[in-house]
């Protein structure tokens, strides 16, 4: 009996700490990817690799030191650069919703996307519906897009980002003497966000930058509508600069090509000395520390649901 009473006794603490066993285990079988985070840089993209380095990375390693929780992941929105990048340099880049798509898959379950556009125009749009579509099929636990670079205006608390740019803008400039300009190009367009511009020669000359002009290469203000403010200003030199995340096509010729076409030309044509700053936004540091402050923001508004959204 005392046999059969110790052999019990036994079972019974078996049971006891087989169970007390089991409860580590069963944390140990959680999914390791539960509570995982990433950002998502999404920009036009960039055929040129140079550019690509110093603009997009320097954002996305900006990132990855602000934001060590987060990981960081890119798409282009351009399916041309894409398509082109595959082709010639063998670069597979995501799109945006293949990007969001590749994250679902890996378990991530609260994404922020970070557009690089400097207006919210036809790209950020695009962007900006697709993260809807994912946000409406909860296919993340939480999910929210930034805003992009140009955008708030100093009303009813938010941010004014078009001082914030004007002033990391201000880095850049040469010194200028008083018959000397800068021009600030931009990409333009039909839809109704080239607005942007015009707004941004505004707020520029309300804030004292009486020499810096801005123009677009697709829309308004135009090139010819800014050689005849320089002339009635009585300007005699200007120094040409991108106004986009990158020094690409539009800078390298459109802006300052060889062309008799390329707008520095068109201004030495007009009467102009002509000098060129040939790097993209992406590279100021100033810049890059304006889209983190989008990331926070974003960061802020998804953690604070009565927060308006943009």
């Amino acid at each position: 009996m005392k046999n059969i009473y110790s052999f019990l006794t036994t079972l019974c603490m078996l049971a006891i700490f087989g169970c007390i066993s089991v409860i580590p285990s069963l944390a140990l079988a959680a999914p390791a990817n539960a509570g995982k985070k990433a950002i998502l840089v999404v920009s036009f993209g960039t055929t040129y690799p140079d550019t690509m380095k110093t603009t997009i990375e320097a954002v996305e390693n900006k990132m990855k030191a602000e934001f060590p929780d987060y990981e960081i992941r890119r798409a282009f929105s351009s399916r041309i650069i894409i398509k082109k990048l595959a082709e010639r340099d063998g670069i597979k880049i995501d799109t945006e919703k293949q990007a969001l798509d590749r994250l679902k898959a890996e378990g991530f379950s609260e994404v922020i996307v970070q557009p690089m556009q400097i207006t919210a125009g036809e790209e950020f749009e695009l962007i900006k519906g697709v993260v809807k579509h994912v946000e409406a099929a909860k296919t993340f636990d939480k999910i929210t897009i930034g805003r992009p670079l140009l955008y708030y205006m100093g009303q009813e608390g938010k941010a004014d980002d078009y001082m914030a740019v004007a002033k990391a803008l201000e880095t850049q400039f040469p010194i200028m003497k008083k018959k000397e300009a800068v021009l600030l190009l931009g990409h333009g367009g039909p839809h109704p966000a080239t607005a942007t511009y015009p707004a941004l020669q505004l707020k520029l000359q309300d804030a004292g930058y009486k020499n810096v002009f801005v123009y677009t290469v697709e829309g308004y203000p135009t090139l010819d509508g800014t050689i005849d403010k320089l002339k009635a200003n009585k300007i005699k030199k200007v120094t040409l600069m991108p106004l986009m995340l990158v020094a690409g096509d539009h800078a390298n010729n459109d802006m300052a090509g060889d062309e008799k076409d390329s707008h520095k030309n068109q201004l030495m044509a007009a009467g102009f000395k002509v000098d060129t700053y040939i790097h993209g936004l992406g590279e100021n540091v100033k810049i890059q520390d304006i889209y983190v402050e989008h990331v926070k923001d974003a960061i802020a508004e998804l953690n604070n649901p009565k927060t308006k959204k943009h």
